[in-house]
C-alpha cells in the first residue's frame, strides 16, 4: 500500500481522503534534515508553508511521486529538482482565494480606520474618538499588482466600494482587465498615482524587493501598502524608514521575509502599521478547501491519474485540465503506438493538433504525446512532469504544429516519429463518449479501436494476402479480435491492422514478412 507523509497541520478531511488509497503518517515540525532521513519511505508528501522541501530532500526520495502544497505558493519546495526527478508538484490555486482576498480588504479597511488601535483603546477603558480619525476608501485609487485569482477578487470588491482601480500584470490581456473594471498601467504609475497598493504576486527574481527605497520614493505621502501575498516582495528595512519618516501613510503586512517574524523594527512603529501572522488563508472554509483539493490530487496521482493543478507541467491549469483531459489520453495513446512503430533512438517527433483542437493550448497535449512516445522505453520513469526533459536529453527534436483546416473529425491529433524503423505517422480522434479511434496510419485511412495487442502490416493490395496472414496466425494459435484494411488505390499499397487477444509468439513477425506481397510488419502493445 502507498504511504503518504503529512508534515504540516491540515484539515482532517484531507487526511480521510488520503486514507482511501494510502497509509497516512502525520509528522509535523520536521526539520529539513529530519525530512531527508525519512522521505525515502513515502510515495506522497502533503505540506503547507512550514515544511521546507529542499533539493537534498527531493534527491533523498526513492519513490516519491507527488508533493502537494495545501495553499497557493510553492516557494518552500525545490520545484526544479522535483521536476528533474519526475515528481509532480501540486498546489491549491483557488482553495484560499476568497480568504486571502478578504484578508487584504480587511487589512486595507483596518489601516484606513485605525481599527486595531481603536479596539485596544476602548478595551483600556478610553474613549479617544479624535485620535482615530480615519480615511474613506471611496473614490480613492487602488493599485493592484498582480491580477491573478486573488488580485482579481480584490479588484472587483474594491470596485464595488467605489474605488478607482489601476492594475499591473504583464500576463493579463486588456480584455480581461476591462472585464474587471481595471486600467492596466506600468509599475511607475502604480507607485505614483495610487492611494493604496495591494500586492498579489509570487516571490520571484523579478518581484523580490519590488517595494524598495526607490519605489517608495515615488509614492504619495498618503499611500498605504498592503501585502498579503509573499514575504520578500517588500524590503522591510526600506519600508520601516519610509513609515518612520512619514514618507508614506501606512502599511499592513501579513507576510514577512522570515517567518515567524523575528526581531523587526516594524514592531516599533505605531498606528501607521498593522502586522498579522500570515493569516491570509486562515479561515475554517479555506483550510477545508485546500486540504480537500490537494488530498484529492495526491490520491489521483497515486492511482495513476493526472493532477489538475500541477505547477511543473507546462500549460496545465485546472480549467485547461478539465477541457483537455480526454485529449491528453488520446495523445498519450497515439504517442505510445507511433513510438513502437518508429523504433528506438527517435530523432524527431511532430505533434500536430488538427481541426477545432488547433485553437487550444498545445503544451499539455505535446507533453502527453511525448510521455506516450517514451513510455515503452522508460516505463514508469517517464511522466507528465519530466517527459519534455527526457526527450531533450535524448536529442529528440520536438515539432509543435497546428492545422485547423483538417475537418475529417472536429478534433484530431496527428503524430509523426522518425526512428530506427523509419518514419511513421498516426492520427486519432475521440468519438462518442470519449472513445479513442485510430483514423489514419502512415497516411492510410483506417478506423480502429486501440487494443492491448495489435499487429500492423504494410503490403500490396492483392487477392489472398489477408487470408494467408490469417492462416499463419491461426497456425501459431493467435486469435484475431478485429481486422481493418486501409488503402489509397486498388491493388496499390495498403495497411492492415489486426487486434489480437494475446501477445504474438516469438518468430511470427519474421514469418509474416515472408508472405509474398508483405513489405513490413510490426507488433505493438498498450
Amino acid at each position: 500500500m502507498a504511504k503518504v507523509l503529512v508534515s504540516d497541520s491540515v484539515d482532517e478531511t484531507g487526511i480521510k481522503i488520503l486514507s482511501q488509497v494510502a497509509q497516512v503518517d502525520v509528522k509535523t515540525g520536521l526539520s529539513p534534515t529530519e525530512l531527508v532521513n525519512i522521505i525515502g519511505d513515502y510515495d506522497g508528501l502533503m505540506i503547507r508553508s512550514g515544511t521546507q522541501v529542499t533539493q537534498e530532500g527531493i534527491e533523498a526520495s526513492n519513490q516519491l511521486k507527488i508533493i502537494g502544497r495545501a495553499g497557493v505558493g510553492v516557494d518552500n519546495v525545490g520545484v526544479p529538482a522535483a521536476t528533474r526527478k519526475g515528481i509532480v508538484v501540486v498546489n491549491s490555486p483557488e482553495g484560499n482565494t476568497i480568504a486571502a482576498a478578504e484578508h487584504a480588504l480587511a487589512m486595507m479597511l483596518s489601516l484606513s480606520r485605525h481599527i486595531p488601535e481603536a479596539n485596544q483603546s476602548v478595551k483600556a477603558k478610553k474613549w479617544d474618538r479624535k485620535n482615530f480619525m480615519g480615511t474613506e476608501v471611496y473614490k480613492k485609487t487602488l493599485g493592484v499588482v498582480g491580477l491573478g485569482k486573488i488580485g482579481s477578487h480584490v479588484a472587483k470588491a474594491a470596485k464595488a466600494m467605489g474605488m478607482k482601480i489601476l492594475a499591473y500584470d504583464p500576463f493579463i490581456s486588456q480584455e480581461r482587465a476591462n472585464q474587471l473594471g481595471c486600467t492596466l498601467v506600468d509599475l511607475d504609475m502604480i507607485f505614483s498615482e495610487s492611494d493604496y497598493i495591494t500586492l498579489h504576486v509570487p516571490k520571484t527574481k523579478e518581484t523580490a524587493n519590488l517595494i524598495n527605497s526607490k519605489s517608495l520614493a515615488k509614492m504619495k505621502p498618503t499611500t498605504r501598502i498592503i501585502n498579503c501575498s509573499r514575504g520578500g516582495i517588500i524590503d522591510e528595512d526600506a519600508l520601516y524608514e519610509a513609515l518612520a519618516n512619514g514618507q508614506i501613510a501606512g502599511a499592513a503586512l501579513d507576510v514577512f521575509s522570515a517567518e515567524p517574524l523575528g526581531e523587526s523594527r516594524l514592531r516599533e512603529l505605531g498606528s501607521n502599521v498593522i502586522l498579522t501572522p500570515h493569516l491570509g488563508a486562515s479561515t475554517a472554509e479555506a483550510q477545508v478547501n485546500v486540504a480537500i483539493d490537494v488530498a484529492e490530487q495526491i490520491r489521483d496521482v497515486l492511482l495513476g491519474l493526472p493532477a489538475r493543478s500541477a505547477v511543473n507541467i507546462p500549460g496545465l491549469s485546472p480549467d485547461v485540465m478539465e477541457k483537455l483531459r480526454p485529449y491528453m489520453r488520446l495523445a498519450e495513446t497515439l504517442g505510445n503506438l507511433v513510438g513502437q512503430l518508429a523504433g528506438d533512438r527517435i530523432e524527431s517527433f511532430n505533434v500536430k493538433l488538427q481541426g477545432d483542437l488547433a485553437d487550444n493550448n498545445s503544451q499539455p497535449l505535446v507533453v502527453a504525446a511525448i510521455k506516450g512516445l517514451l513510455s515503452n522505453a522508460l516505463r514508469e520513469r517517464v511522466n507528465y512532469v519530466n517527459a519534455a526533459i527526457e526527450a531533450k536529453e535524448r536529442g529528440i527534436h520536438i515539432i509543435d504544429s497546428r492545422d485547423a483546416t483538417i475537418k475529417d473529425y472536429s478534433n484530431s491529433i496527428y503524430l509523426e516519429a522518425t526512428g530506427t524503423k523509419g518514419t511513421h505517422s498516426i492520427r486519432g480522434a475521440l468519438l462518442n463518449e470519449g472513445e479513442i479511434r485510430i483514423t489514419n496510419l502512415n497516411d492510410f485511412p483506417v478506423n480502429v479501436l486501440p487494443n492491448n495487442y495489435m499487429l500492423f502490416t504494410l503490403h500490396r493490395d492483392m487477392p489472398g494476402i489477408i487470408g494467408k496472414i490469417g492462416s499463419l496466425l491461426g497456425n501459431f494459435n493467435v486469435n484475431i479480435a478485429s481486422m481493418q484494411v486501409g488503402r489509397k488505390i486498388v491493388r496499390g499499397d495498403a495497411v492492415m491492422v489486426l487486434t489480437i487477444d494475446d501477445p504474438l509468439p516469438d518468430g511470427i513477425i519474421e514469418e509474416i514478412i515472408k508472405v509474398p506481397g508483405v513489405t513490413d510488419a510490426y507488433t505493438v502493445s498498450l
